[in-house]
Parts: C-alpha cells; structure tokens; sequence
C-alpha cells in the first residue's frame, strides 16, 4: 500500500512539476508593448500561422534551437501558452525554458481562444 502511494504522490508531483503562474491578458499584453516578455506559443506550427500572440515564438520550429531565441537574463519574463484553459500542452515549454535556467516562467491559461476572445489582435504567417 505504501509503494502505491508513493506511487501515485510522484505520478501527481510530476504532472504538476511544470506547472507556471498565470499571467492575465492584460498583464501579457502591457508586456509585450514594454518589449519585457518573451511569448512562446505551443499550439503547433500550423495554428501559429493561423494566428498568434504578437510578438510569440513557434515552439514546434524552435525547440530544438530555443537556447537561441530567449534573452541571455535568466530573471527575463517567458510566457508560454497553448489553446486554452482546458489545454496543457504548454508545459512542454515551460519546462524547456525552466531546463534552461529560466526562472521567472509563466502561463497564459486563457490560451488563443482566450485572447481572441477579448478582442486582442493577433499576428499571422503567409
């Protein structure tokens, strides 16, 4: 029994391990017009194309060279997101970015539905 708790206590530590504070839309997008914010959008290259946060990253081009395209400051602000509320795909950049030493790491919860919803704009690619 207690092999089996243990069990289950790591299965739940690791699932959350990459887990990052929300941050709200209006606080992303006061940072993106600060020029403080790197955005990593992890919704898939075809979806970044559709439409994305200004100013986002496309996870699934970069990851393999992403060392490369996030500030040098290690405290620099890094928000990553992915579909929505529901959606927990962006964790794979969060934890990329916290492996690469990154220590102020956040969330968008409301995804690009959410900032679509609001009425933000987003950026496109031919």
């Amino acid at each position: 029994m207690k092999k089996l708790i243990g069990l289950i206590c790591g299965l739940a530590l690791t699932a959350t391990a990459f887990a990052a504070p929300d941050i709200s839309i209006p606080d992303l997008k006061k940072a993106i017009e600060e020029k403080s914010v790197t955005v990593i959008d992890v919704n898939g290259s075809d979806s970044y194309k559709e439409g994305h946060v200004p100013t986002a990253i496309d996870f699934e081009k970069s990851s393999s060279e992403l060392a490369k395209k996030l500030p040098e400051k290690k405290d620099a602000l890094i928000v990553a997101y992915c579909g929505g509320p529901q959606c927990n795909a962006y964790k794979a950049a969060v934890k990329k970015a916290e492996e690469l030493g990154y220590t102020n790491v956040k969330h968008l919860s409301a995804g690009i539905s959410g900032w679509k919803a609001a009425g933000e704009k987003v950026e496109t690619v031919e």
